[in-house]
């Protein structure tokens, strides 16, 4: 596989942080959320960053390629949008669904607000390859995808996540943003060995990697981005750097800021750490887990078909079938394989799901519902699915709606403002049983037409107040029953 230009080490750029990340020393590169910018008018410190040759790179958050849907196509042309804007070598998005339900599965359309953690499955992989192969044929440059953090395991797994990841990559060509963080937040709360995950990834696919903060609570390992890089972390960016000199290492920082002095001081650790731990002879391999050696490509390539051959019977994979880009106009197949009649499935695979031309319908309408059960559950208070963990998916409806009741509160500063202390609270009541529809935005909106049509709050001046921001808001449409509710509401006030 073609490695990407050397990336060095870089930052996550956010608004808040945005004078202090310009002055940071040896800096080489910055993400930015690819959803939080507009490719015609993009931010002055990130246009002043690009000027100095500081590479940006956009980092999508809403794709789902995890779900059982198909991409969107106009989320995938707003991306390749943002790439080309940005001069980016590369785009990342993340191996998780974020929305479920749906003409699929016919049931209510679900957001998350959030990156849910695919089952790693054998239908959950055949969707998200195709899904992928997508998206590859939509961008102008290549994707690399991110394995995410979870509190949640889903029952009836059939694959270690290094196991998926690297037949992921055999099958087709993706790269690999391999966030150390989220190692250790599945080592937590689910048990992993990120030691045994790192043997298993081809690590010769892996474009970049990620390091951030958290912290435990109760037994739960929370990826908040909102604390100091610890030491196990660091401890798994060493283990990795053993094995391979990543392109890139980047520090995600998205809340609670500290000052200047101390993001400079962390940046300056991962690149003591990466010092410290030059890659090193092979391990030896443990039993039952294939060793991948850092530079041979046919033995980076045996955790996809070795451990394959231990989870599932099926066909002997083609010889070098290796990964590739995947994202050449005109190049459907990844690099290295070809459609022809000597090409045959990866190991595992259904024979109903060719790898180079999608997955069986049927592996997307059990994907699609098993993921709207569960989401609906988590956003909803419908009855939670069979096998899950009760404890835990408490947990993830409590963690769902605080990112969402912060996040309203970000979009929206008037409703805190208007609120006061109430607007948590009374946030987190609406939550229980009202998912979110489109978005934070409008969420917001929701939350307001909520607490209107209840002639919430009390207080008839911030009731009245709330009134006028829905109004300047709300986009025009034909009135619906909640609408209906407000304008009598309205009414009532002004006849007071």
């Amino acid at each position: 596989m073609k490695q990407p230009d050397r990336l060095g080490t870089g930052i996550g750029w956010r608004p808040e942080i945005a004078a202090a990340v310009e002055r940071l020393p040896g800096l080489d590169w910055v993400e930015v959320v690819a959803e939080n910018v507009c490719p015609g008018h993009l931010p002055d410190s990130l246009g002043r960053l690009r000027e100095r040759g500081v590479t940006v790179v956009p980092h999508g958050v809403s794709l789902g390629l995890g779900g059982a849907e198909r991409p969107d196509a106009r989320r995938l042309a707003d991306l390749a949008a943002r790439a080309e804007a940005l001069g980016a070598p590369l785009v990342t998005e993340h191996i998780a669904f974020v929305r479920a339900g749906g003409a699929l599965t016919a049931s209510p359309r679900l957001e998350a607000g959030h990156l849910l953690p695919v089952p790693r499955t054998r239908d959950a992989l055949d969707v998200l390859c195709e899904n992928v192969r997508i998206a590859q044929d939509s961008l102008p440059v290549p994707l690399a995808l991110e394995n995410i953090a979870a509190l949640i395991s889903w029952p009836g797994e059939e694959m270690t996540e290094g196991r998926f990841l690297a037949e992921l990559v055999e099958r087709t060509g993706v790269r690999l943003l391999i966030d150390v963080a989220n190692l250790h937040t599945n080592h937590v709360n689910r048990g992993e060995d990120p030691v045994r995950a790192l043997d298993e990834l081809p690590v010769e696919a892996i474009a970049y990697v990620h390091v951030a903060g958290g912290l435990e609570r109760d037994g739960v390992w929370h990826d908040t981005h909102a604390h100091p890089v610890p030491r196990p972390v660091l401890d798994i960016l060493a283990e990795l750097r053993s094995r391979i000199d990543p392109a890139g290492v980047l520090l995600e920082r998205d809340d609670d800021f500290p000052p200047e002095e101390e993001l400079a001081a962390e940046l300056e650790t991962i690149r003591a750490t990466l010092a410290a731990s030059p890659p090193r002879a092979p391990r030896t391999q443990v039993q039952g887990t294939p060793a991948t050696r850092t530079g041979d490509a046919d033995a980076a390539r045996e955790p996809a078909s070795r451990t394959a051959a231990t989870t599932a019977p099926g066909p002997t994979p083609v010889p070098g079938t290796g990964p590739g880009t995947g994202t050449d106009a005109g190049t459907d197949p990844p690099t290295g394989t070809s459609r022809d009649a000597g090409a045959r499935p990866s190991p595992g695979t259904d024979a109903g799901a060719d790898p180079f031309t999608g997955a069986d319908p049927a592996a997307r309408e059990r994907l699609g519902l098993a993921q709207a059960a569960l989401l609906s559950a988590l956003v909803a208070g419908t009855p939670a699915p069979e096998g899950f963990d009760a404890r835990r998916l408490r947990v993830q409806i409590r963690a769902l709606a605080a990112k969402r009741a912060d996040v309203v509160a970000k979009v929206a500063p008037e409703l805190p403002e208007i609120l006061g202390a109430g607007y948590r609270p009374a946030y987190l009541d609406y939550a229980k049983s009202r998912p979110m529809r489109d978005g934070y935005r409008r969420d917001a909106l929701d939350f307001v037409e909520h607490l209107l049509v209840a002639a919430r709050p009390e207080d008839p001046v911030a009731r009245r107040r709330l009134t006028h921001w829905w109004q300047d808001r709300a986009a025009p449409r034909p009135p619906r029953r909640a609408v209906r509710f407000v304008r009598a509401a309205r009414a009532a006030l002004v006849r007071r």
